[in-house]
């Protein structure tokens, strides 16, 4: 820490050239945590993947309905230990902009099924016996104001009721939540009550969008799937069961392989801010020669200044990086209110500051170790000789 005055003497030396190599950084690194934000908002679902869940659809096309009937049959499958069910029902609140997930479950079947969501007890025993019940993700009740108690009308996009009106009304009785980010970004959703829903809309009744399946043994998966799936064969409604990791993540690449487009866009930007800063810091340091000299005359030793000189690279790193992390964490509320909903919710997770930490340390020795092991090899009259 003694010699950080020197460093930021060093860095800024040439005021307006720092400055717009830490803008340079900045950018790369606010580039780093947006996208990574938007690579951990396709793969939450995966993050918060239970490996003792399946989930089963149909066979050809998720959009398909399967007969609730098909519950009992599943639960009895050597394996099974619950089974819950849900249905889309495309929602939007107020106007078009305002569009979030809605699911029609049995609300004691899918609690049981997902104990990672935290809801009072005395929510969810509202919500099992309100036939027109509902229950909100925090983040949504907070977003639109929503109160426990009042009255929620939603408009459904898919399901009409059966006079054909599209306009839904339930009630709010709970509120959910998770203390893990991960469960937190799948919790932008609306729970209602399969019972009032089953009965007042006009088309598919009885079925629903896909299953939920516990299973004892997350080692059992794939046999329990296959059994699954094999008792439906030939059936009208033959189904397609996976583990809920393996299905989150192959529904997230049908848009694209979001991580490898993320790791090319970022090697591309760190490998430019890499020649760019790294030919700043070698123009620096050749501007400096005979100061490093003089540093020697007065009693540095070489090791000390070949340290200064990579600290200073790791200080224009520390403020670029720092900055542009920061500009990505202020940026990400307005992204996520930009989207309406229609997203899930952006954050830059612990992970991602860390492996921001790993790749501004990373850069800051391949940019500052070249000219450090030329500033510890130095010889004070050959660096004075030549500045004359």
């Amino acid at each position: 820490m003694k010699y950080l005055p020197l460093l930021w003497a060093q860095l800024f030396r040439k005021k307006t050239r720092t400055v717009l190599t830490v803008l340079s950084v900045l950018v790369a690194f606010l580039l780093f945590g947006l996208l990574e934000a938007v690579q951990t908002a396709f793969e939450s679902g995966a993050d918060s993947a239970d490996a003792k869940r399946l989930l089963t659809t149909a066979r050809y096309s998720i959009i398909e309905p399967l007969p609730m009937s098909y519950a009992p049959r599943i639960e009895r499958v050597p394996g099974v230990v619950g089974v819950a069910y849900a249905d889309w029902f495309g929602a939007k609140y107020q106007n078009e902009s305002n569009a979030f997930a809605v699911f029609a479950v049995d609300p004691a079947r899918y609690l049981d099924m997902y104990p990672e969501f935290a809801i009072a007890a005395e929510q969810r025993a509202a919500f099992v016996k309100t036939r027109t019940g509902a229950v909100a993700g925090k983040i949504l009740a907070d977003r639109y104001g929503w109160k426990i108690g009042q009255k929620l009308p939603i408009a459904s996009e898919i399901h009409s009721k059966t006079d054909g009106s599209l306009d839904w009304e339930f009630d709010l009785v709970g509120t959910f939540d998770s203390d893990d980010p991960a469960v937190r970004a799948n919790t932008e959703v609306v729970l209602i009550n399969v019972a009032h829903f089953d009965e007042a809309r006009q088309f598919n009744r009885g079925k629903t969008g896909w299953y939920i399946v516990r299973i004892a043994d997350a080692e059992q998966a794939r046999p329990i799937s296959a059994d699954i799936d094999r008792m439906f064969t030939n059936s009208p409604d033959e189904t397609k069961t996976a583990p809920e990791k393996e299905f989150a993540l192959g529904f997230a690449k049908q848009i694209g392989d979001i991580g490898a487009l993320v790791t090319r866009i970022l090697f591309a930007v760190f490998f430019t801010i890499l020649i760019l800063t790294g030919n700043t810091m070698a123009q620096a340091i050749r501007e400096r020669v005979p100061e490093l000299a003089i540093l020697k005359t007065v009693g540095f030793s070489n090791a000390t200044v070949a340290a200064l000189v990579l600290g200073e690279a790791a200080l224009l790193l520390a403020i670029g990086a720092g900055l542009g992390m920061a500009a990505a964490v202020a940026l990400l509320p307005s992204l996520n209110g930009a989207t309406g909903g229609r997203f899930p919710p952006l954050f830059v997770s612990g992970v991602t500051w860390a492996w921001a930490a790993g790749v501004a340390t990373s850069l800051a020795l391949a940019i500052g170790l070249p000219p450090a092991l030329r500033a510890n090899r130095l010889r004070i009259v050959d660096a004075l000789a030549g500045h004359r």
